[in-house]
């Protein structure tokens, strides 16, 4: 495993600033992944770790060793991308196999890893078979077993799922999940889009934001407690609530927000809000209500079950104690959370 130290780092393609001063830790062992909106530097990031692009300014270490001009394959990582990247013509155990062929392992050490890799990717049954034969998920768990056979002190998972639907990406989450736990002594380090990805797999979530760290902890944190409206409406599905106007001036706030499982409804009168239902969302265990209370977009208020409540309703709505998050003009929080008013 390494510990990994980035200091002020930066990376410009001309005049364009990609990555803007970043210092970050990522620990021993750790599974670290990188979130944040298209175009803000998260998968640029991954390659200046993985040495595939050069760092402009500013320091990286592995380990207390600094890097910046150690070549990708003597940094001890191995990639794994969002294509899948096999050699069509080879069958699953070539394609595993052929890096540590081309570095002169023993015929013997290259079987045991492979199958060792194979058996823990549960794809030792299709080791004789040709890509094209494969599913989508089946290449992608050739292509992590590739990547676990060169025995990597880091990992570094380049938006791995993103070409699988729905059901494999549920699947091969949860065999990622178990690969680390498998395989405490690499540090894994994710590059997702997917709010449920990072919020399952992190040991710590780094938000970034133009280039720039905007938070850095454990899912828990940056849910419960995060530092930005920028953060408090990227994580979490659905998004927090935000309410702007007289909403958040009652506050002493300019932006007040509440995710959609800390409303209730309440009977009239016990209210701190009262809108319309303009729509429902019916997902089997949760339902969603999209209610009007006059301040922008509607209010999205989580509820257990079914629908029992027809669009049109006017219903009272109550923020739980404790729940509600201010944040100043900047989007910083001015108090957070604090009980409801």
């Amino acid at each position: 495993m390494a510990n990994i130290q980035l200091r002020n780092v930066t990376k410009t393609y001309g005049a364009v600033n990609v990555i803007k001063g970043i210092d970050l830790e990522i620990k021993r062992g750790e599974f670290m992944v990188f979130v944040g909106p298209s175009g803000c530097g998260k998968s640029t990031l991954l390659r200046l770790i993985s040495g595939l692009e050069s760092i402009t300014t500013g320091d990286l270490y592995f380990d207390g060793e600094r890097v910046n001009n150690v070549i990708p394959s003597k940094r001890g990582i191995a990639m794994v991308f969002q294509s899948y990247a096999l050699y069509p013509h080879m069958t699953v155990y070539d394609n595993m196999a052929f890096g540590m062929k081309l570095g002169g392992s023993s015929k013997a050490d290259m079987e045991a890893r492979v199958r060792r890799a194979a058996g823990m990717l549960q794809i030792d049954h299709l080791l004789d078979r040709l890509p094209r034969q494969l599913s989508g998920g089946q290449r992608q768990r050739v292509a992590i077993g590739r990547a676990i056979v060169r025995d990597p002190r880091v990992f570094l998972f380049d938006e791995p799922l993103s070409n699988l639907d729905a059901a494999l990406r549920v699947q091969t989450r949860l065999e990622i999940a178990k690969l680390h736990h498998d395989m405490r002594d690499v540090t894994m380090i994710y590059v997702t889009h997917d709010q449920v990805e990072a919020m399952t797999l992190a040991d710590r979530i780094c938000v970034l934001r133009d280039g720039k760290v905007e938070q850095v902890g454990t899912p828990t944190e940056l849910y419960d407690r995060p530092n930005s409206v920028f953060v408090a409406g990227f994580i979490g599905s659905p998004k927090m609530n935000f309410l702007e106007g007289n909403f958040a001036e009652a506050h002493g706030c300019a932006t007040l927000g509440i995710r959609s499982e800390h409303i209730d409804i309440v009977p009239e009168g016990q209210e701190m809000w009262q809108g319309r239902v303009v729509h429902t969302e019916d997902l089997g265990s949760d339902n969603y209500l999209f209610v009007d209370v006059g301040s922008g977009e509607p209010l999205i208020v989580r509820q257990p079950g079914k629908a029992t409540i027809p669009e049109g309703t006017v219903v009272s709505l109550l923020p739980r104690p404790g729940m509600l998050h201010r944040f100043d003009a900047a989007g910083r929080p001015v108090q957070m959370p604090i009980a409801a008013q």
